[in-house]
């Protein structure tokens, strides 16, 4: 199932960076490194399973890398900028989704 995500990540190579999406690709890479790591922790590994992991991870970092450089090109944007305007963005949306968490629990 997750060998799905790679395919689909890698099948955007062909996309233009303006029209992937920087908080997706993120969430995969940190998807991808944090169960490479627990599938090695575990007993017994799960090597196979780290392998897909592993492979989600590397496709989100070269999006995220291509997302990045697009946008310092376009916007003259130093990465640390960028990494501000992103950290910022997922902020936002972590909030948002807090919000729709705590509504739906207060009318359950």
């Amino acid at each position: 199932m997750k060998w799905s995500l790679v395919l689909a990540g890698v099948s955007d190579f062909y996309r233009p960076p303006e029209k992937l999406s920087l908080t997706q690709n993120a969430a995969l890479t940190a998807t991808g490194a944090i169960w490479t790591r627990w599938c090695l922790i575990i007993k017994p590994r799960n090597i196979l399973l780290a392998t897909v992991n592993f492979f989600l991870g590397a496709v989100g970092v070269i999006q995220v890398t291509r997302i990045l450089m697009y946008n310092a090109s376009v916007k003259n944007e130093t990465p640390k900028e960028q990494a501000e305007e992103a950290k910022d963005s997922l902020v936002k949306t972590a909030e948002g989704l807090k919000d729709d968490v705590v509504a739906a629990v207060k009318k359950a």
